[in-house]
């Protein structure tokens, strides 16, 4: 498999600030799907960055599943650790406009397996101010 090229913090950033605006005001109209799967490829892309490993894996449908966090390797079926939401959410909780103990707890996060809520400790990536 060939690496993924590393998110550089200014394109990070850049993504993020573009659909920021509405992940602090739903009412506002919802940004292109090229904004919204660029700011959560290169978020999760991020995090499996700054935290590499195969023990949790977070799946942003329809654009994006990364695997991070050390511990046991996953290589085959439904990893025992997976994080699951939606595109609103995973930018909302990258963005610490949300925490992820609260979408989990309202069930806005799918969270399975002993080590899937490691990743609270490494959100949020960019802090937006509400």
């Amino acid at each position: 498999m060939t690496p993924r090229r590393k998110v550089a913090p200014a394109e990070l950033r850049a993504a993020l600030l573009a659909v920021g605006p509405w992940l602090k005001d739903p009412e506002l109209p919802k940004p292109s799907r090229a904004e919204l799967g660029a700011a959560v490829k290169m978020s999760a892309r991020t995090l499996e960055q700054i935290v590499p490993g195969s023990s949790v894996e977070v799946r942003v449908p329809p654009f994006v599943a990364v695997q991070c966090i050390e511990g046991p390797r996953h290589t085959r079926g439904t990893p025992p650790n997976v994080v699951e939401t939606d595109v609103r959410t995973w930018l909302l909780m990258v963005t610490g406009l949300l925490e992820f103990h609260d979408a989990s707890a309202d069930g806005r996060v799918d969270a399975s397996g002993s080590r899937a809520s490691e990743i609270a400790h490494w959100l949020p990536l960019l802090r937006l101010t509400p």
